[in-house]
């Protein structure tokens, strides 16, 4: 019997840990790779899967914009949906889908926002994708995997090119796009005034970080299991140690919280987040 309880009691702690061991390697990778393949990295683990419901189907009807192609830099094309201006004006804001691709839902998104600067803005919803689109976690847990840090990079450099140089630019995304909002702030350069990071993975590389010529806002969540309130503190630390303009807001919700497409959606804080947000960006593109 002492046996037994010896081998029972060896078997429990080499699990312990082997998963202890596994969830340093994973940490220790997600902490030596770049912001968005860190996210990327995600996509395949079981738990962040099961943070994303699958989305609720949905056909927006009323669309203001219409799908428009740019070149890109390496010799191909890129889409996105671009809702014009009312009025003669450079100022854009990029809007950058969920790892469920520029879905009907990310279209109505950008009508909100270009009614909510009374249509006096460009918006142009960027297609990280190339026009594929997920409906299942599963198939977007494959999508965001196979997004190349090049590719995505050029498709948002055509991108600032199609707006022109003298073009100013925020930018707005949620989820996988959200940690590409911020980057897509960085390739802008001088032409970005602002991002908006829904949720996204923040930027660990405090060398990128001290480049950041733009103020930030974060909209994250206190229960989401992976973009971690610890790693959203430590990219605040970060900004400001580097003397940069951050403002972060927690709402007590759960990843994707802003989703309407998600079951676990959260009008109140969804709503709240969206007047910071739009505020933020009128501000930033006055």
């Amino acid at each position: 019997m002492r046996k037994i309880v010896k081998l029972l009691f060896l078997l429990l702690f080499a699990s312990s840990v082997l998963h202890a061991q596994n969830t340093l390697d994973q940490n220790i990778t997600i902490c030596q790779t770049s912001a968005t393949e860190s996210f990327a990295l995600f996509a395949s683990n079981e738990t962040f899967k099961k943070e994303h419901m699958n989305p609720i189907p949905f056909h927006y009807k009323e669309q203001a914009g219409k799908m428009i192609t740019f070149e890109t830099p390496d010799g191909k094309k890129a889409s996105a949906y671009l809702v014009k201006a009312n009025t003669d004006i450079d100022n854009y804001i990029f809007i950058f889908h969920e790892w469920w691709g520029l879905n009907d839902y990310i279209k109505k998104e950008a009508d909100k926002y270009w009614h909510g600067f009374n249509k006096n803005i460009n918006i142009l919803a960027i297609d990280l994708y190339d026009g594929k689109l997920a409906t299942t976690r599963e198939e977007a847990s494959k999508l965001v995997s196979s997004v190349t840090t090049e590719r995505a990079e050029s498709i948002i450099k055509g991108a600032v090119t199609f707006t022109g140089i003298s073009s100013e630019i925020g930018t707005l995304g949620w989820c996988f796009g959200g940690g590409w909002a911020l980057q897509a702030a960085m390739i802008a350069g001088e032409q970005a005034q602002g991002a908006v990071m829904y949720y996204g993975m923040p930027e660990k590389d405090e060398n990128k970080i001290a480049k950041i010529e733009f103020p930030v806002l974060g909209i994250f969540a206190e229960k989401d299991g992976h973009i971690t309130p610890e790693i959203v503190n430590t990219f605040e630390e970060d900004m400001k140690s580097a003397s940069k303009s951050v403002e972060i807001h927690f709402y007590d919700a759960v990843h994707a919280f802003a989703n309407p497409s998600n079951p676990d959606y959260d009008k109140n804080a969804a709503d709240d987040a969206y007047h910071k947000s739009i505020g933020f960006l009128k501000r930033v593109l006055d």
